[in-house]
C-alpha cells in the first residue's frame, strides 16, 4: 500500500507480462513432485492436453466418485461407530468422508498408470522420459518459444537416452532450446558447435570454431567422452588401454600417486581421433598432453600432421622408428630378466618377448602396472610427465 513496482522499456512504455515477447517453459526431471502418491506435474500436463469438455466430465465423475464413497455400507457403519464416540472426542458429529471442497480436485488425487502400474512406481528413467515427452508435446503446440531442459539424461539407459534426444530435436525445430547437461552423448548428438561452457571464473567458452567435418564426426560417433576433455583440469591423451596403464604406472613411480589424485585425467583415444580432440582443446585455448607411438613415421611427418590443431597442446613420441609402438620401447629400456619376472615367463630373447607383448598388449600392460618391480619408462613418457 506504500509503493508499487512498474516495468518500463527503454522507449518509456510500460512492460506487462503479456507484452514480453519471450515465453519460457522449464522441463525439470531432476526433481520429483509427488503429493499423496499422485504426480502433480504429470497430471497438470495431461490436463493441458484435454479439451475443456473432457476436463469438465473428468471433474464431474471425480466428484461422483467421492460422493459414492460416503454412501458405501462399510463407510456408513464406520461413521455410525464414530458418532457413538462423538461425546468423548468432540461435541460435534464426527464422520469420515472424502474432501469435496474446491481445493482438492482430480489432479491431486488421480494418478497416471503405465501398463496398469501407478506412475510413481515405474522406474525414474521411464518417469523422466514420459514427463519430458508430454511437456515437449504440449509446449510444441503452445506459444512457448524458449524451452529450458534440466539434465534430460537422468536415470536413462543409453538406448532410451538416444530415443529421447531424437524426440527433443524433432519437437524443438522452430524454438530456442537450452539444455543443462553433464552427458557427452547429449552434447555430441545435439552439436558441439552449440555448446556453451560455463566456467567457475564466470567466463564462457564455445566451440563454434570447430570445422564442420569435426562437428559431423562427433554427431555420428556420439559415444566419445568429450566432456572429460572439456571439464578436466589437466588431460593426457593416449592411444589405447595398454598405453593408459603404462602412463599411470610411470606417473605413480615418479610421484607415488595416480594422475587422477592430482586432477589429471588419462583418456584413451583411438589414434585417428587425436586431431579431433586437439581441435576441441585449441578452440577453448586449453593445453593437453598427447602421448603416442611413432608408428614408423619420422619426427617431421608427425609434427606436420598435428601442426594445424596443436595450439597450446604438446605431443610426445619417440623418434626411433625401429621401435614404432609402446611394446618394443619398453623392451628396449628394460632387461629381459626383469620383464620375464614380471610376466612369469622365460623367453630366450627380446625379440620373442616383444612379439608376446604385442600380441597381448593389455594383459602385459596390466601386469607391469600391478608389479611392485620398478620399470624403466621410455624417455618420451617421462618427458611428458
Amino acid at each position: 500500500e506504500y509503493y508499487e513496482a512498474k516495468w518500463y522499456s527503454f522507449a518509456g512504455d510500460p512492460v506487462t507480462t503479456r507484452s514480453i515477447p519471450v515465453n519460457a517453459c522449464l522441463i525439470d526431471t531432476t526433481t520429483t513432485k509427488l503429493a499423496n502418491g499422485a504426480d502433480i506435474y504429470i497430471s497438470r500436463i495431461i490436463k493441458e492436453h484435454l479439451e475443456p469438455k473432457e476436463r469438465a466430465n473428468l471433474a464431474i465423475n471425480h466428484r461422483l466418485l467421492k460422493e459414492t464413497f460416503a454412501a458405501n455400507d462399510s463407510v456408513v457403519a464406520i461413521n455410525n461407530k464414530l458418532q457413538e464416540k462423538s461425546g468423548s472426542v468432540t461435541d460435534k458429529l464426527l464422520t469420515l468422508c472424502v474432501d469435496v471442497s474446491g481445493r482438492v480436485n482430480w489432479e491431486t488425487t488421480l494418478t497416471a498408470h503405465l501398463d496398469k502400474l501407478p506412475f510413481h512406481f515405474v522406474g525414474k528413467g521411464e518417469q523422466n522420459a514420459v514427463k519430458m515427452k508430454l511437456a515437449l508435446e504440449h509446449n510444441s503446440k503452445a506459444k512457448c518459444n524458449v524451452i529450458l531442459v534440466e539434465e534430460p539424461e537422468n536415470h536413462l539407459s543409453y538406448t532410451n537416452m538416444q530415443k529421447l534426444i531424437s524426440k527433443i530435436s524433432e519437437k524443438c525445430i522452430d524454438k530456442q532450446l537450452i539444455i543443462a547437461t553433464h552427458s557427452s552423448y547429449v552434447i555430441n548428438k545435439l552439436g558441439l558447435e552449440n555448446l556453451i561452457l560455463l566456467n567457475s571464473n564466470k567466463k564462457t567458452a564455445t566451440l563454434k570454431s570447430l570445422n564442420s567435418e569435426t562437428q559431423r564426426y562427433f554427431k555420428k560417433l556420439p559415444g566419445f567422452d568429450t566432456l572429460r576433455i572439456l571439464l578436466s583440469r589437466k588431460v593426457i591423451l593416449v592411444e589405447g588401454p595398454s598405453d593408459e596403464l603404462i602412463v599411470q604406472k610411470a606417473y605413480y613411480q615418479k610421484y607415488s600417486k595416480l594422475p587422477i589424485e592430482d586432477g589429471i585425467d588419462v583418456i584413451t583415444i583411438k589414434g585417428l581421433a587425436f586431431k579431433r580432440f586437439l581441435e576441441i582443446a585449441k578452440a577453448i585455448d586449453k593445453e593437453i598432453i598427447v602421448i603416442t607411438d611413432n608408428d614408423g613415421k619420422g619426427k617431421e611427418e608427425i609434427e606436420l600432421n598435428y601442426k594445424e590443431v596443436l595450439g597450446k597442446s604438446k605431443i610426445y613420441f619417440d623418434d626411433d622408428i625401429t621401435c614404432n609402438t609402446l611394446e618394443p620401447q619398453l623392451v628396449k629400456c628394460n632387461t629381459l630378466e626383469l620383464l620375464n619376472s614380471i610376466f612369469s615367463k622365460s623367453f630366450p630373447d627380446k625379440a620373442t618377448l616383444t612379439t608376446h607383448m604385442i600380441n597381448n598388449k593389455t594383459e602385459c600392460a596390466l601386469k607391469i602396472f600391478e608389479s611392485s618391480e620398478p620399470v624403466i619408462m621410455p624417455n618420451y613418457i617421462k618427458n611428458a610427465l
